[in-house]
């Protein structure tokens, strides 16, 4: 009876302890995330995040706009 009594309390033990780490563990990467928000932001009011797209980025949303009227003339049955 002494061994099922210990048992759980150690049980109980490491457990508590796994969700304290746990938790200290998600407080730490939240605010990690909320730092690099934080900087994102004042970056963008110090207008460093102004730049132009670049060619390749503008070539592959009209490759996609493309492809959207493609699919959205086959969906309604119009020969291309």
């Amino acid at each position: 009876m002494n061994q099922d009594a210990n048992f759980y309390i150690a049980f109980a033990s490491v457990s508590l302890f796994a969700l304290v780490l746990s938790a200290y563990t998600v407080v730490r990467m939240w605010n990690q995330w909320i730092d690099l928000k934080r900087t994102e932001l004042h970056q963008y009011q110090d207008g460093n995040t102004h730049r132009s797209p670049s060619t390749m980025s503008r070539i592959e949303v009209a490759d996609l706009k493309e492809r959207v009227r493609k699919l959205e003339a086959i969906a309604a049955g119009i020969d291309i």
